[in-house]
């Protein structure tokens, strides 16, 4: 196992107490918005190798077998297939989609022929590589994702009087077919090639969403204050919910319509050990909260609105899901498998990442979070006791998020303080947590586990 350094991110939407108490940094006037741990090109974390920093891309490029495994490097190359972080937002960040693989390549070799830089501002495309995510919450965290149902859109923006409102839903309820409805040419156009075997509500949705980010800046008075005067006559809790994250929205971006979108969105709320999975092109922001965030090893991010960054409209536009959804819980799928008990597995159906959250308790006290989602799954749960092991030989990242643990692997056994991370390579075979009992650290500790699936 190696010692593990985060590479810090620092955005205004990011905190400014958080992330530094989990990894006792000295809180500064700058917030700290993300801390990935990184097989990135463009971010890369260090590795402590006797006593040395390396970069984690060069070891795996120098070492494939030994650092990520022959699976994954098959698979995916020599490279680490997932990008993991840990994140805090005490303000929305950007309204935003992310491409998948073909449009992600595309992107990227374009705006290499136009000479854009991969460090500049102006870039969107930073690799080849689509991009799915997830989030497991670590507090109480808040997104808007993908779309709701049109009857959920209209009940929201039919109470603003705002013309941009009353212009989304007039799309809602506008004519399917380009050819008949010349009034919304300029969203057609910009229409992707599959819009032509689109159902009428996907592109309804499209030309309702084209209206709220293309819409000029507005007095932010007069924006809020008309979703403030909805939000009294709304009835119930999920279109309050969506409100109060367009109110906080339109109240950090003053002016910016692109907040109206967001009343067309599911509104998340998520509580300590729920999670959330987002399919490329599904549209999502952040409102606020800290989570554990597993991505694959992309960094293309295309904004549509909410943010001081540079915004790729068109592209936004030609990579969005326009089907309504409901938001993905990753635990759903297996979760009689999944919950152990002092531990959750959060597996998404890709092939790129899982993750796992985890107590260990010398007095083996039960976690109160897997009780939680015990409750919320019913039925579905058998707690299995007992050590959980890593079986599989992938590579993995062990972040103690709180008091102190003690990782075990085949060759090597460390214990990680809060803030403290080791990457268990592949070579070191199956690997497990377990509770500090020698009197070497606090009694108890919480821990995630990045990695590839098993």
């Amino acid at each position: 196992m190696y010692s593990i350094r985060p590479v810090p991110k620092h955005y205004a939407w990011g905190s400014h107490s958080c992330l530094q108490r989990v990894f006792h940094l000295d809180e500064t006037e700058q917030p700290l918005a993300e801390m990935w741990f990184s097989g990135h090109e463009q971010s890369p974390s260090t590795v402590i190798v006797d006593g040395e920093p390396r970069l984690l891309t060069q070891m795996i490029a120098e070492q494939p077998l030994t650092m990520v495994g022959s699976r994954s490097s098959s698979e995916f190359g020599p490279v680490l297939p997932y990008l993991f972080k840990l994140i805090s937002a005490t303000e929305p960040l950007s309204l935003q989609v992310h491409p998948v693989a073909f449009q992600a390549r595309a992107g990227f070799n374009e705006e290499n022929r136009e000479g854009i830089p991969l460090d500049a501002p102006e870039r969107s495309f930073k690799d080849i590589n689509e991009k799915s995510e997830m989030v497991v919450a670590l507090e109480p965290f808040l997104a808007a994702v993908g779309f709701s149902t049109r009857a959920f859109a209209l009940k929201n923006l039919e109470l603003l009087h705002l013309p941009v409102a009353q212009r989304m839903v007039e799309a809602l309820n506008s004519a399917a077919l380009r050819s008949e409805d010349e009034s919304f040419a300029d969203a057609d156009a910009l229409m992707p090639i599959a819009a032509t075997v689109w159902s009428p509500s996907r592109k309804r949705l499209f030309r309702a969403f084209h209206a709220a980010i293309t819409a000029e800046p507005m007095n932010a008075e007069e924006l809020l204050a008309d979703l403030r005067r909805a939000r009294e006559q709304v009835e119930h809790a999920r279109n309050d919910l969506a409100f109060d994250f367009a109110i906080r929205a339109a109240s950090a971006f003053p002016g910016d319509v692109s907040s109206l979108a967001l009343l067309m969105m599911n509104p998340v709320s998520l509580q300590e050990g729920e999670s959330v999975f987002l399919p490329t092109g599904t549209p999502h922001a952040y409102i606020y909260g800290t989570a554990a965030e597993i991505m694959t090893n992309s960094d293309n991010v295309l904004r549509a609105g909410l943010t001081v960054k540079h915004k790729d409209i068109t592209n936004v536009l030609q990579c969005l899901d326009c089907r309504t959804s409901t938001p993905v819980d990753p635990s759903n799928a297996q979760i009689a498998t999944m919950l152990m008990r002092n531990l959750a597995f959060y597996k998404p159906d890709v092939s790129e990442y899982m993750l796992a959250y985890g107590q260990v308790d010398v007095q083996h006290e039960p976690w109160p979070v897997i009780n939680s989602l015990a409750r919320h799954y019913d039925s579905l749960i058998r707690q299995i006791s007992g050590r959980t092991p890593f079986p599989h030989a992938g590579p993995r990242v062990v972040v103690c998020t709180q008091g102190s643990v003690k990782v075990r692997s085949e060759q090597d056994t460390v214990v990680l303080r809060q803030g403290q991370a080791v990457f268990v390579p592949a070579s070191d075979g199956w690997a497990y947590v377990e509770a500090v009992s020698d009197g070497e650290g606090d009694p108890q500790g919480k821990y995630l586990v990045a990695s590839t699936p098993f």
